[in-house]
């Protein structure tokens, strides 16, 4: 019987020759793979020196150092600018690698970068609210930088929640934000095509929190999973066959690995609150968000904003932020499509030559 006989389908080679080939491949880039598995150590996270500035709690006000660039500049911009990630994941995402930092390339072009890390809550959170979030926290750190800066106002780059976030505080405080930057940022939750936002609704948020208290982040994490499984349970690992005997690139794996499974649980409270007001009451469009006792109206959010959306984002549709241009009050108002996904704005090579450059320009006309 002749087993070499080709048998293909399309593009695909099924001969017992091509498997055979295949599964010696494999063979091969698994053995390489237990030497290099040995040669990698601890992995680092976050390319930039930074320092704690402030502090209230749990959450932790850093400044990004100039100086570890390659001619040791200090800050050119003479307002700082504060970036806050959302609270389901790290925000060294920002800052993952010297060759993947969005930091790294502001602080190249001169900016001043602050970033507020949220911490990592436990049972004693459980009771923190969105106002607490958004005006003391957030608008904790901000006052410290104006402080520290002697300005009334600074900027702001809001990312996903963060940005979220943001839009709500410039609206309840807009003199203390000079300009406003929302990246990858919701702003219409009932879109056609948000997954996330259709799973959502119909959750009982009420019953989830009174049951768990704070929410799991390994329960977070497997919702964001389960929203592109084929690609996110099974391609991603198969894929990672391919590098196995290249330490750079497994080390890199690792590094977005621990990064994705690095998540805080969440404040129930505050889970509850965004969850009904903002995924299930759209409450950016139907005007209906309060923030404690207050009601977020976008319309005046009347500084310059620059709303800055990935063409392939699985989590945040660009539909959903570009809802953002007909509900402020601004008469400043850009957008900025990049063409990749929500994650790889943040680190794709694409990402480090185009966002870094396009927010410090946008930044630089309005911030004499």
């Amino acid at each position: 019987m002749d087993t070499s006989s080709p048998f293909s389908v399309g593009p695909f080679d099924f001969s017992a020759d091509a498997l055979a080939r295949e599964a010696g491949g494999v063979q091969e880039k698994m053995r390489a793979g237990l030497k290099t598995l040995h040669q990698v150590g601890d992995i680092s996270y976050g390319a930039t020196p930074k320092e704690e500035v402030w502090n209230d709690g749990k959450v932790t006000l850093y400044r990004y150092r100039g100086a570890q660039l390659e001619d040791g500049r200090a800050p050119t911009a003479k307002v700082p600018l504060l970036i806050a990630y959302a609270l389901v994941n790290r925000p060294y995402m920002v800052d993952l690698q010297a060759d993947k930092s969005i930091v790294r390339g502001l602080l190249a072009r001169g900016e001043d970068v602050y970033i507020l890390d949220w911490g990592y809550p436990d049972r004693s959170d459980r009771y923190l609210e969105l106002e607490d979030y958004i005006q003391r926290y957030l608008g904790g750190a901000i006052d410290h930088i104006r402080a520290a800066h002697h300005l009334d106002a600074i900027n702001l780059l809001g990312i996903c929640q963060g940005g979220a976030f943001s839009l709500c505080y410039a609206a309840l405080n807009p003199t203390k934000i000079k300009n406003l930057v929302t990246m990858v940022t919701p702003v219409d939750f009932h879109t056609e095509d948000n997954m996330l936002s259709n799973w959502i609704r119909e959750v009982d948020v009420d019953l989830m929190v009174d049951t768990l208290g704070n929410i799991p982040a390994d329960m977070m994490n497997f919702t964001y999973l389960t929203l592109k499984p084929w690609r996110l349970f099974v391609q991603k690992y198969v894929g990672l066959i391919d590098i196995m005997d290249d330490k750079e690139a497994l080390e890199d794996f690792l590094r977005m690995e621990n990064w994705i499974f690095d998540s805080p649980d969440q404040a129930g409270e505050a889970f509850r609150q965004f969850t009904k007001q903002f995924y299930q009451a759209n409450g950016f469009i139907k005007g209906s968000i309060r923030i404690g006792d207050r009601s977020v109206d976008l319309s005046r959010v009347d500084m310059p904003v620059l709303n800055v959306f990935a063409q392939h984002d699985h989590l945040v549709p660009p539909s959903s932020s570009q809802a953002l241009g007909g509900l402020v009050g601004t008469e400043d108002y850009s957008e900025l499509s990049f063409r990749g996904g929500h994650i790889g704005i943040y680190v794709s090579s694409r990402a480090q030559r185009e966002v870094p450059q396009a927010v410090h320009e946008w930044l630089a006309q309005r911030s004499s």
